[in-house]
């Protein structure tokens, strides 16, 4: 069974569309209208193998914070709908992603229960026109939207475009983990509960 999902979510802040295919190859086509968060969503997508269409029509006269914020809320409801009900995935994913002088940690549990640990420094206030503090808040929505454990760590980084970019692609490899299947599961919930 194709594991794909769409989702859409219009406010008075931002108009969203999200497809992902978490069995794809990593083909994307990105338009949030703030370029540094496209560049970041596509190494989420292309490292993960996901196949990712998002579209924003967000309030980026006012600011970045509602455009990243609620695309990781449609983001996150996405993934959550296309794991499905996660019978025979590994639930658990992690990754330790070096980028030149960076190294950022990402681990992943599709648990049901959304909550985030995130530990990273920049030291400037934007790249681009994406509000540095937003990294959080996306990794946030995303972490509640798909109830999700996610744990975001820079072990290593002095340049800020990699600490970014190494979050992000961290994340497409560790999730990428936690949703493929394990063969020994015979398709059941990898859990003590029976369910996720």
């Amino acid at each position: 069974m194709a594991r794909i999902a769409t989702v859409a979510r219009k406010t008075k802040e931002t108009d969203i569309r999200v497809t992902i295919n978490l069995d794809g190859t990593g083909i994307c086509n990105i338009d949030t209208g703030i370029g540094f968060f496209d560049h970041m969503l596509n190494g989420f997508a292309r490292h993960g193998m996901f196949d990712l269409e998002l579209s924003c029509d967000g309030d980026t006269f006012v600011d970045s914070h509602h455009t990243i914020e609620d695309c990781g809320i449609v983001l996150g409801e996405a993934i959550r709908q296309a794991a499905g009900d996660k019978a025979g995935i590994r639930r658990f994913g992690s990754f330790i992603l070096p980028m030149d002088e960076t190294l950022v940690l990402c681990a992943v549990d599709l648990s049901g229960r959304p909550y985030l640990n995130y530990k990273v420094d920049f030291t400037v206030p934007r790249l681009g026109t994406m509000d540095m503090e937003m990294v959080r808040e996306f990794f946030y929505a995303v972490s509640y939207s798909a109830a999700m454990n996610l744990h975001v760590k820079m072990l290593d980084g002095l340049n800020n475009h990699h600490i970014a970019e190494a979050c992000f692609k961290a994340f497409g490899k560790a999730l990428d983990e936690a949703t493929s299947y394990d063969p020994r599961l015979g398709g059941q919930v990898w859990s003590t509960k029976g369910s996720l």
